[in-house]
C-alpha cells in the first residue's frame, strides 16, 4: 500500500483523541476500504504508559466485530508518540501485528503531525496520506 485517505475531519478525529489522552499515548483503529478510511475508532490504551500502548482487548473485539458488520476493513492502526519520535519506534516494528498502515501522530512544535508508515518483515516505510 503506497497511501491511505482520509478526510480532514477523520483527521482530527484522531487528533482530538491522541491529545484528549496526552501525555500518555493513545490508539485506535482506522476503517474502511480500498486505502479509503470510512471510520475512526478510538480504543483505550490499556498499557496506560507515554512510550508504548497495548488496545484494551475488549474494545478492540468490540471494534472488529463493529467493523465486520459494517461490511468495511481495517485499513490503518493509530497512536501517538506524544514527545516523539515522528517515526515508527522498534517497538512498533516489533509488534506490528496486522499488514495496514500504521498512523503515528506526533506533537512538532506543539502541534500534532501526522505520518502513515507500512511495517513488515522487521522495516518500515512511508506511506503518503491524502488528506481530501
Amino acid at each position: 500500500m503506497d497511501s491511505l485517505a482520509l478526510t480532514g475531519e477523520q483527521l482530527q478525529r484522531m487528533i482530538a483523541h491522541v491529545d484528549e489522552h496526552a501525555p500518555l499515548e493513545a490508539c485506535g483503529l482506522l476503517a474502511g476500504r480500498n486505502s479509503k478510511v470510512e471510520s475512526v475508532i478510538g480504543v483505550t490504551n490499556q498499557a496506560r504508559s507515554a512510550v508504548r500502548f497495548e488496545m484494551d482487548p475488549f474494545e478492540q473485539l468490540k471494534a472488529f466485530e463493529w467493523i465486520e458488520s459494517n461490511n468495511l476493513e481495517l485499513v490503518g492502526i493509530f497512536h501517538s508518540h506524544p514527545a516523539g519520535p515522528e517515526t515508527v519506534s522498534p517497538t512498533d516494528i516489533a509488534e506490528a501485528a496486522y499488514s495496514v498502515v500504521n498512523v503515528i501522530l506526533a506533537r512538532v512544535n506543539g502541534s500534532w503531525r501526522a505520518r502513515g508508515f507500512w511495517i513488515e518483515d522487521g522495516t518500515f516505510r512511508e506511506v503518503s496520506l491524502l488528506v481530501r
